[in-house]
């Protein structure tokens, strides 16, 4: 893949880097490398995320077609990929909501539950796991209501909890995930395949761990809530606080001869970027791919490099870009706002680069969608304050709202792609020149 050139169409340069980074998450390039043999009795696939459409669908392409394959995965709304909607193969797909679950990703979860009983020593199940899978494969806890659970999200996602926090408290609150799927499906062996949108691409944090061991406890779950202010139903706390919700831990026999394969991560993808980068003769840096934080804050930190290396070429020499990915927050303190992680990452930036010269900065969630926006992201300009001031517009009372869509979409600068059918979380690029 080559880029345009980035000193007369930086633009262009920066959305190269991010189909590049896209482009190497895609299930259709990375699965073939890490699937079983068949096995003697039947193969069952199961999973959910943001990229389960895609990743059945590179499963289905791939396994041998005399050999027995069926099964249920879950993915967000409008992330089937095309063509396996219009002729869909051996396994089943459905949709459901993201990030708030809905009845539909409840339901599933119940007939996935049910795919995975009944088997053998002689079956293998694959499961198929990105991020996303938290909400989109939501069963409560016995004595929890789907809407208790709605309420419950709702509030980890505006209250700024960390990936991991939040992933915490719903293991503790479902009765799928935290390694509880991979025991229902006992004695079958299970494969889990696996796309990283977390800081460090921990199995147990990713879509909330549903076939692996957690090492994390039902008081935890409660600290952090705590920590966020966060209420509970009585029934959902006596749970917590009795130790019934308990998830499985390492050690545990259930989970003997099952494996793990990581198929795509966040780093991956930064390095593809990098590789197009320097292809195009810029020099190329990763800082990391497991930033978290204020999305706002780490625009800012982000700009204070930048600035440094146009003024004082530290540490970097210009031109060059700067990468970088993980998965910041946002805590939301406005009604009525638009935008996610990615556009207040750059807002937060932009005010914090108060239009250096030669300085273009793209962010975007490499899913597509930015929070529950239409966009991905957009992009910063060197004049990108200045035509806001023109329209009337001051960043900063864009951002004191919580709404950086609405700052950026008059300006004709979001990154609209639509939804990849991946997921390796946030991408950020920052090109000095």
């Amino acid at each position: 893949m080559s880029a345009p050139n980035p000193h007369t169409n930086p633009r262009g340069f920066l959305r190269a880097l991010y189909d590049a980074a896209v482009a190497r998450a895609l299930p259709a390039e990375t699965t073939a490398a890490w699937l079983p043999e068949p096995p003697k009795g039947r193969t069952v696939v199961i999973g959910a995320g943001k990229a389960g459409g895609a990743m059945a669908a590179a499963v289905d392409a791939l396994w041998p077609k005399g050999a027995p394959l069926s099964g249920l995965v879950v993915t967000r709304y409008d992330h089937v990929p095309p063509a396996y909607k219009a002729s869909p193969g051996r396994i089943e797909v459905v949709e459901a909501a993201h990030p708030v679950p809905d009845e539909a990703g409840r339901a599933a979860a119940q007939r996935i539950v049910q795919l995975a009983q009944g088997l053998t020593a002689d079956d293998l199940v694959l499961c198929l796991i990105s991020g996303g899978g938290s909400a989109l494969l939501s069963l409560p806890a016995p004595g929890i209501t789907l809407e208790q659970k709605q309420a419950i999200n709702k509030a980890l996602l505006k209250s700024g909890a960390a990936i991991d926090e939040m992933n915490c408290v719903r293991k503790h609150l479902s009765a799928i995930k935290g390694g509880r799927l991979a025991t229902n499906c006992a004695p079958a062996r299970v494969v889990t395949l696996l796309i990283s949108d977390v800081p460090g691409d921990a199995p147990e944090v990713i879509a909330s761990g549903p076939t692996v061991p957690d090492s994390t406890t039902c008081a935890d779950a409660l600290a952090i809530l705590n920590r966020y202010g966060i209420e509970i139903p009585a029934a959902a706390r006596a749970g917590l606080e009795s130790g019934a919700f308990e998830s499985p831990k390492p050690g545990d026999p259930r989970f003997a001869g099952h494996a793990v394969h990581m198929i795509a991560t966040p780093r991956q993808s930064l390095e593809a970027a990098a590789a197009v980068a320097r292809a195009a003769g810029i020099a190329a840096y990763i800082l990391s791919d497991e930033m978290e934080g204020e999305s706002r804050e780490v625009g800012k930190v982000h700009a204070a490099l930048a600035r440094s290396v146009a003024h004082a070429g530290t540490p970097f020499a210009k031109p060059c870009v700067i990468l970088s990915g993980g998965e910041t927050t946002v805590t939301v303190k406005s009604k009525g706002g638009r935008g996610g992680r990615a556009t207040e990452f750059l807002l937060g930036c932009a005010i914090a680069l108060q239009g250096e010269p030669g300085v273009h900065v793209l962010a975007a969630d490499t899913d597509g969608i930015d929070g529950v926006e239409d966009n991905a992201g957009a992009v910063v300009t060197p004049d990108t304050l200045a035509r806001g001031l023109a329209q009337g517009m001051k960043a900063q009372a864009f951002l004191d709202a919580n709404n950086a869509y609405g700052f950026f979409a008059p300006l004709t600068d979001l990154v609209v792609p639509g939804p990849t059918f991946t997921n390796v979380n946030d991408f950020r690029a920052l090109l000095i020149t």
